[in-house]
């Protein structure tokens, strides 16, 4: 499972501009997490082979500045106590502050690595200044300028050396799926969890902290045999809202990346809100399998077409990817819950499709042949073949004579087509055009 490493620090010394430095290192997430009311970043990166996930916790001002500093220190409790490692950025060009000097105090308990990172150090001339920041009491420090990457490298090989290697799993273990549990607190998330183990307890405990790793559960019932990841410690921190939407995206970064398929539990009392579109977006762009499940559907009073607008809500919410299975359940009464997972063992086996090359391009290149790309600028796209790539996900190549010609609408019409044909219902697809 990837690290996770958090950007804290008070606003204005450079944070988004570093997050934005290291997940530009791959084509990966790179995008706000919608829904969430200070905007919060959630990105990828990789260095010298290995993975980890990045998240920055700006600031933000509402009123005087003793809200303000209630606010950061809320933060910056949060990234400490779910990040792995956690990167603390200062400004050369204010030294010290007393806001620098309030989070180095929180930051100086924390028994996890901590990399100050001296921002806007661009000439030689800013070297000498950067001394100052011994005395924040966190040792060592890292120079650096986010705006144009200098420096970022040897930050980033001191990130990489304290991330652990990744552990050997068990084959069994392994070769079984693994399906999430998120939602956001009071879904129904544990009440599921119960009624599908079959008994009336959460299985993860309520200390601080045990939930940082997620809890594999074997799960052999209704003839079906995965792993369920329990993240029921997602829960109300306090009454702040922001402290609530920052600390359940956090935890579902870790439990969506552990897992195969994401089941997502929704209240069907309270709607598809934006915190629920958040952990969605989340599972999409990590191309995960997902099932979203209304739950409490049985308080829901009905009329004839409640269902139905219900759930064209919800696909109105999830646009473009409106291709995934929504099942409408209630944990308390066990209502439709081996329909429930039913539908993520078959989302599952979609995401392990695998189509043979010469059946592919013989339907693809039919298609294609009928449809072709549109012209632009008297240029005439040509695709010639098509395959599926060998990758965990499904991913497809269509090699032609002028990629950059291709428009994301006919992108969108090539997916529309393969999820018709081959029925890719709940699992993100990815299509790539390249030069032939």
């Amino acid at each position: 499972m990837n690290s996770i490493v958090a950007i804290v620090g008070r606003p204005n010394v450079g944070k988004s501009t570093l997050f934005n430095r290291l997940v530009q290192r791959r084509e990966a997430i790179v995008d706000s997490v919608s829904g969430v009311t200070r905007d919060r970043h959630y990105g990828k990166s990789d260095w010298n082979g290995k993975e980890f996930s990045v998240i920055d916790t700006g600031g933000y001002i509402t009123g005087s500045d003793d809200i303000f500093e209630g606010e950061i220190r809320k933060q910056v409790n949060l990234a400490i106590e779910e990040a792995d490692l956690i990167v603390f950025v200062v400004n050369v060009e204010d030294g010290i502050t007393p806001m620098d000097s309030e989070v180095a105090k929180l930051l100086r308990k924390v028994k996890k690595p901590i990399f100050t990172v001296v921002n806007k150090v661009d000439n030689a001339m800013r070297e000498p200044d950067a001394i100052e920041f011994y005395n924040l009491g966190l040792g060592e420090y890292f120079t650096i300028a986010s705006i144009n990457g200098s420096g970022t490298g040897e930050l980033l090989d001191a990130l990489a050396a304290e991330m652990p290697a990744l552990e050997e799993v068990d084959l069994e273990q392994e070769t079984l799926p693994r399906f999430a549990v998120v939602g956001r607190p009071n879904a129904g998330k544990s009440s599921f969890i119960n009624a599908l183990i079959g008994q009336d307890r959460n299985i993860v405990t309520n200390i601080a902290g045990t939930t940082r790793d997620s809890i594999d559960t074997k799960y052999n019932r209704f003839g079906f045999d995965f792993n369920l990841v329990d993240t029921a410690g997602i829960r109300k921190k306090s009454k702040v809202k922001e402290d609530l939407e920052f600390y359940s995206v956090m935890r579902a970064v870790r439990s969506i990346e552990y897992s195969d398929v994401i089941v997502l539990v929704v209240d069907a009392t309270r709607g598809f809100e934006g915190q629920d579109q958040s952990i969605f977006w989340l599972a999409e762009k990590n191309r995960k399998g997902i099932v979203i499940l209304i739950n409490k559907w049985d308080l829901v009073e009905k009329e004839t077409n409640t269902l139905r607008d219900f759930e064209a809500m919800v696909r109105k919410q999830i646009e473009p990817f409106t291709d995934v299975p929504i099942v409408f359940i209630s944990a308390l009464t066990k209502q439709r819950l081996f329909k429930a997972i039913e539908t993520a063992v078959e989302v599952f086996q979609k995401r392990k499709t695998k189509i043979q090359t010469s059946k592919f391009n013989e339907t693809m290149l039919e298609i294609i042949k009928s449809s072709p790309p549109p012209a632009i600028k008297g240029k005439f796209v040509k695709i010639k073949y098509c395959m599926q790539l060998p990758t965990q996900t499904p991913q497809f190549v269509f090699f032609c004579n002028l990629p950059q010609y291709v428009r994301d609408a006919y992108k969108r019409f090539l997916e529309n087509k393969l999820r018709e044909i081959y029925d890719f219902s709940g699992v993100p697809i990815t299509i790539y055009f390249r030069q032939k």
